[in-house]
């Protein structure tokens, strides 16, 4: 009879055990069909001499394709242990990141607690994500992240975060990720350098408003400039467009129907590789945009997007309309319209491209226009 009971509490707390932890998994899957004109066209590493147009399946214009799977174990006490493992793939062609990334966006283990925050440890996105919340486009392929070639969406190893809880509309976050290298910020024998940065968050019923700072090192020599390619090693020119300080202020407003988003960027480096014209070491980045939520369904945006560089970087806009419907609670129907006019100098792209006028970049012709529509669907589970 001793044995019978002690098996059915043993039973009893395994249950209760089971039951104070949770595994999720979540994903999302988006894919279209994308037109495009001002293409560049050219030998394949020169530069572009001419431009066309394109019509092609895309996948991930209006949202990065991913899955993922994060948990959480009820530690007692108000603590908690949680982790997330996240990768992004191409709907199209099935393939996931390069260099054997399964979880190229988030690989993190660590503690929360309601009362204290939430402490990380592993690979995240970098915390200059943060504008995705003041995006009026979300940071989809044509918004945010073109004007500055991919400033704001990389992702970051060997990262320490901090998420504070909300104090009296307030809440706080750091991120810091080491080089892995002999030297602090970086010395040439590891992919990346020392990265970091922090934000403060204030919300009202009415409006929010952030400001956060953040930097990421060049691992070739530690500084805020130059190129470094890892893989194959030597300078590529990114510059300010990768290693550099990030200054941002930005704006939601709350107005019914009606969601107002803007914000402002200072990029600030030492300079790119070769420091020749057209490579700038400062960039003034600025936008902003209305959704109208016309019903609980569907959605209309437009946005403006302005970029600025020194050096004979020339200055673009990116203008855009667009909208979505949700057909369920996890799937929707988007639309996107956007054209970049650039200056004499200047050859931004719809998309967040590298630095250069190679062909390969898809950067247009300097000084000419880029435009294109995407119409797509999207599902989450």
């Amino acid at each position: 009879m001793k044995k019978a009971l002690l098996a059915a509490s043993l039973l009893t707390v395994g249950v209760a055990a089971h039951a104070q932890s949770s595994v999720t998994l979540y994903g999302r899957l988006d894919a279209g069909l994308e037109y495009m004109t001002g293409v560049p066209q050219g030998p394949a590493n020169g530069p572009a001499t001419s431009s066309t147009h394109r019509f092609k399946a895309e996948s991930g214009d209006w949202g990065t394709s991913l899955w993922g799977l994060k948990g959480v174990e009820d530690l007692g006490g108000g603590y908690k242990a949680v982790f997330q493992l996240e990768g992004s793939f191409n709907t199209m062609t099935g393939q996931g990141p390069g260099n054997n990334g399964i979880f190229n966006r988030w690989a993190t283990v660590g503690m929360a607690n309601d009362q204290f925050g939430t402490l990380l440890l592993g690979r995240e996105l970098f915390i200059a994500n943060g504008v995705w919340d003041f995006d009026p486009f979300g940071q989809s392929n044509w918004s945010s992240a073109s004007l500055v070639r991919g400033r704001n969406w990389p992702q970051s190893s060997n990262n320490v975060s901090y998420q504070s809880p909300k104090f009296a509309g307030f809440d706080f976050y750091g991120q810091y990720a080491l080089s892995n290298a002999t030297n602090w910020n970086g010395n040439g024998t590891t992919p990346q350098g020392r990265e970091g940065g922090a934000q403060i968050t204030y919300t009202s019923a009415l409006f929010q408003i952030r400001g956060m700072y953040d930097e990421i090192r060049n691992p070739a020599n530690g500084s805020l400039g130059g190129g470094y390619d890892p893989i194959n090693g030597g300078n590529v020119g990114q510059g300010v467009y990768a290693f550099s300080r990030e200054y941002t202020a930005a704006f939601n407003v709350f107005l019914g129907q009606f969601k107002i988003q803007g914000a402002y960027q200072a990029i600030r480096s030492s300079g790119m590789a070769g420091q020749l014209p057209g490579e700038p070491t400062t960039i003034d980045h600025e936008w902003g945009g209305v959704t109208w939520q016309a019903t609980p369904a569907a959605a209309l945006i437009a946005a403006v997007y302005h970029s600025n560089a020194n050096n004979g970087g020339g200055n673009a806009t990116l203008y855009t309309i667009g909208g979505s419907y949700n057909l369920s609670k996890r799937t929707l129907l988007d639309i996107q319209l956007a054209t970049v006019q650039n200056s004499k100098s200047a050859n931004y792209g719809l998309n967040a491209n590298n630095f250069g006028t190679a062909a390969a970049t898809d950067n247009p012709l300097p000084g000419h226009s880029q435009s294109g529509v995407y119409a797509g669907i999207q599902h989450s589970f």
